[in-house]
């Protein structure tokens, strides 16, 4: 059995929401390792029913969700011999969220869709440990409003995050200088700007040194990614806009850093290894024994940082300025950004046109307070709207 310091044992009772997924599959990785303290209680997913129903048969959950219903009416009869709850449909996440025999909610699912279902949570009083960023980029002051109000913990599951979140166990958040999220630079950090206007799909999908889904696959590529997660750092950390910044940092062995006010830096290295900051997040705040790839500084040999080129990666200069601004704008941001790059994904258009396009539709969005959800909401499914409208104009 996991024990922490101090020899107190785990006992936890999850759900995972996106168990499909890239962090979802890694989530079960770690409580594989934990089976006898992390009791897995409900998985939701999208329509991938042949990993899920593995998943299912491995953990033996109590409630299953699935957005997609004629993916749900096929694992029914998939899984007709076991004893579970089936839940399907656009709300199928959020039931699962909602299960009162869970006290964590794992919230991984991709992308927009994956805030209604993390607020569920959230109402529900589960600790949360969270990896779906878009939900704090667009609505950030609501969801830590809800959290703050129902008394709940939002745990970072981010690498670099979790780096945050662990340099500052013990300090003060009022003697933070800044936040220093690294970034590895992605395929491209060293292609001219021309070049960049002929990458592929398949190009840009080859990271070189994590391995995620497509969406933030792309995210890392064009450094939206890292637009995302200052965003993220300023509701989860509770700091202005003016003291979270990125660099660039090649190894990724340095997670991310905290610069206090009294000049000292705290910074949280690994291996290049999602699973380690999954099990910080579901073991919190005890350090457990894992089976994460252990780091070699000696065979690392040296760490070195850079400024982001903005004008190469104007994504990340967007992301300073929604950071800036605030509002319904991170919000619209992040819209546009799923739509262009979805549209990218099927060579609808180029690599540079994702950013021109989230571009063109925050210079032509009125910012709001984004203080009600039907605010966000609205702000989204304009933000889509407007992508989808203009795309033709630098479509191929």
């Amino acid at each position: 059995m996991a024990q922490g310091i101090g020899g107190n044992l785990l006992a936890r009772s999850i759900v995972v929401l996106g168990s499909t997924g890239s962090i979802g599959t890694q989530t079960l990785e770690v409580c594989k390792w934990h089976q006898g303290d992390i009791e897995v209680v409900g998985l939701a997913a999208g329509r991938n029913i042949d990993v899920l129903e593995g998943q299912v048969r491995a953990f033996c959950p109590r409630i299953v969700g699935i957005a997609d219903s004629d993916a749900a009416l096929a694992f029914k009869d998939r899984v007709s011999d076991l004893r579970i709850e089936i839940v399907s449909g656009k709300d199928a996440a959020s039931e699962v969220a909602s299960y009162e025999d869970a006290d964590l909610a794992v919230c991984s699912i991709v992308g927009m869709e994956g805030l209604i279902p993390t607020l569920k949570a959230i109402e529900s009083g589960k600790t949360i440990a969270l990896a779906t960023k878009e939900a704090l980029v667009s609505a950030g002051q609501i969801v830590m409003d809800a959290a703050s109000g129902r008394g709940v913990k939002v745990l970072p599951i981010d690498s670099e995050h979790s780096a945050i979140f662990q340099c500052l166990q013990g300090n003060d958040i009022a003697g933070v200088k800044r936040l220093i999220l690294t970034a590895s630079g992605g395929p491209f950090l060293r292609l001219s700007k021309e070049e960049m206007e002929t990458v592929t799909p398949k190009e840009a999908l080859r990271h070189p040194t994590w391995s995620m889904g497509p969406k933030v696959t792309i995210d890392s590529a064009t450094l939206m990614n890292k637009s995302l997660e200052l965003i993220e750092a300023r509701w989860l950390f509770g700091v202005s806009p003016g003291k979270i910044s990125a660099v660039i940092h090649r190894q990724s062995v340095v997670h991310s850093m905290v610069e206090f006010v009294d000049g000292s830096i705290l910074a949280q290295l690994g291996s290049q290894d999602m699973r380690l900051a999954i099990q910080y997040a579901l073991c919190y705040p005890h350090r457990v024994e894992g089976h994460c790839d252990k780091l070699d500084l000696i065979e690392v040999g040296s760490l070195t940082f850079e400024e982001p080129d903005l004008e190469r990666f104007p994504a990340l200069r967007l992301g300073y300025e929604a950071l800036r601004v605030g509002g319904t704008l991170p919000c619209v941001m992040n819209a546009a950004n799923e739509e262009a790059v979805r549209l990218f994904l099927g060579e609808y258009i180029g690599f540079g046109d994702i950013a021109r396009l989230v571009e063109e539709t925050m210079q032509n969005h009125e910012v709001l307070e984004a203080s009600s959800l039907e605010q966000v909401l609205a702000a989204d499914a304009w933000a889509r709207e407007h992508i989808v409208r203009h795309a033709g104009i630098v479509g191929r």
